[in-house]
């Protein structure tokens, strides 16, 4: 089915509810999602769609409303819509304009929240709006699903939906389209769009160190808190083992492919576990995309919160570190450990002990899919010089709960950003901030490509 022109009145609508839900503070924590839940459901209604909410809490619910296709078209099993509503917090003091003013300022729209991901939230239900307007013959139901909780982990959004209510989900949904992808990457005068396909996992650690407790007044040599102190040191400069899987392979050959013969001969050498830690520097000289590229070719730790003694004149029997560890596809926590072990045995010996304190398994999704290529040749359409890569994020999404429902999870939030926007500095960043006509853009090709996959015949290609 063609491509049609989005009406001007939709897309302006679509950009005043955007500042009003930017409007809404849902930082978590603690969340307070509800109101924005409800504004979200009142534009569902105005859709035509019936929205549930629900939940651990009434403050913070979790929004789905399906459209279901008629019984003689159905040929698929549903697709979902995901994003979520709870935002990082934000220091206001380091933007440019209040993180919860929704400035429009006719370039951007400013808040926290624009890119994670309320800014989608907007733009799957202007797409949904204008194909039910079109009385589109889809195939599959739909779902659209605003969550709360990803921030924090997705205990109370989609992890909940998952173990409570897979039912609200299709209970066996086929597709999911989620974060992170779609997005312009530009690199050496060309257009890049990476679309997720896999994540890294999580293995949240705590390592506690003991010592010999004692007052302070006279100093030890080898104290608990001591010892942590190098320790935290050694692990936040460690540069842990290559772990380049076939989704940091092709993800880097992506990158590599329109450069010529040349850059496609040394792409596969970056992912060898010897060579590539020191071919990458030679490659990237950026430090900042350097440290992107890094995280996907290895398993992560970084220290983070700090548990120690009671009193200052108390030398503590016992001190501790949490670690947000970050896992390559195919590691586990137990080979995180074992890394982090071998880095800090010279300085805390027998004395360290990890505890897991929480673990996911990285996520990977095949791309010989019919949804993944109708998402090639939507991009290609909307932007015919750009080259869509394969991606895998450093972080986690709601899609590593959607995976254990069956389903294969893309991250595709279409957005046409300008060179000197840098979509990495904007996720958790000061002045988060959406361009306009990049996320018009993005409205209008993630409605075509809904309209054609939604209507596409079985097993078409």
């Amino acid at each position: 089915m063609a491509a049609t022109e989005f009406p001007a009145a939709e897309l302006e609508e679509a950009t005043r509810l955007l500042e009003s839900l930017l409007r809404i503070d849902t930082t978590n924590p603690p969340g307070n999602e509800k109101a924005a839940a409800e504004l979200v459901a009142e534009t569902c209604r105005a859709a035509g769609l019936d929205p549930e909410l629900n939940g651990v809490s009434p403050d913070r619910p979790n929004l789905t409303a399906r459209w279901e296709a008629a019984p003689e078209n159905r040929s698929g099993r549903p697709l979902v819509l995901s994003c979520h509503l709870d935002v990082v917090p934000a220091d206001a003091s380091r933007w440019t304009h209040p993180p919860f003013s929704g400035h429009n300022d006719g370039t951007y729209v400013w808040g926290r929240g624009a890119i994670d991901m309320k800014g989608f939230a907007v733009m799957a239900i202007a797409a949904l709006t204008r194909l039910r307007n079109e009385d589109t013959p889809i195939n599959r139901d739909v779902i659209f699903a605003a969550v709360c909780d990803e921030e924090a982990g997705t205990e109370n959004g989609s992890r909940w939906l998952v173990d409570e209510r897979p039912d609200l989900l299709g209970g066996d949904p086929e597709y999911v389209i989620n974060e992170v992808g779609g997005f312009t990457v530009h690199q050496k005068g060309r257009r890049f769009y990476p679309v997720q396909r896999a994540e890294k996992g999580v293995a949240w650690l705590r390592l506690t160190i003991t010592g010999k407790p004692g007052h302070s007044s006279l100093p030890a040599v080898e104290s608990s808190v001591q010892k942590l102190a190098r320790a935290i040191d050694a692990i936040a400069t460690a540069r842990l083992p290559w772990h380049a899987g076939e989704e940091a392979r092709a993800f880097i050959e992506g990158f590599a492919k329109p450069e010529g013969s040349l850059a496609q001969k040394i792409a596969p050498l970056l992912a060898h576990p010897t060579l590539g830690p020191h071919l990458l520097p030679l490659a990237i000289s950026d430090p900042s995309r350097r440290a992107s590229m890094e995280a996907i070719l290895r398993n992560t730790a970084t220290p983070t919160c700090l548990h120690s003694g009671t009193s200052t004149n108390v030398l503590p029997g016992s001190v501790a570190v949490d670690i947000d560890g970050r896992l390559a596809p195919g590691q586990t926590a137990a080979d995180l450990i074992g890394e982090l072990t071998a880095v800090i045995a010279p300085i805390a010996g027998d004395s360290a002990r990890f505890e897991i304190l929480r673990e996911s398994e990285p996520v990977s999704f095949s791309t010989d899919t019919p949804l993944f290529r109708e998402i090639e040749l939507a991009l290609r359409e909307a932007d015919p010089e750009g080259q869509v890569v394969p991606s895998i994020i450093p972080g986690f999404t709601d899609s590593q709960n959607y995976a254990r429902l069956g389903a294969t999870c893309y991250g595709f939030y279409p957005l046409q950003l300008p060179p000197d926007l840098d979509f990495a500095s904007l996720f958790h960043g000061d002045d988060e901030r959406i361009p306009i006509e990049g996320f018009h853009w993005g409205i209008e090709t993630l409605t075509n490509l809904l309209r054609r996959f939604l209507t596409s015949a079985p097993g078409s290609k």
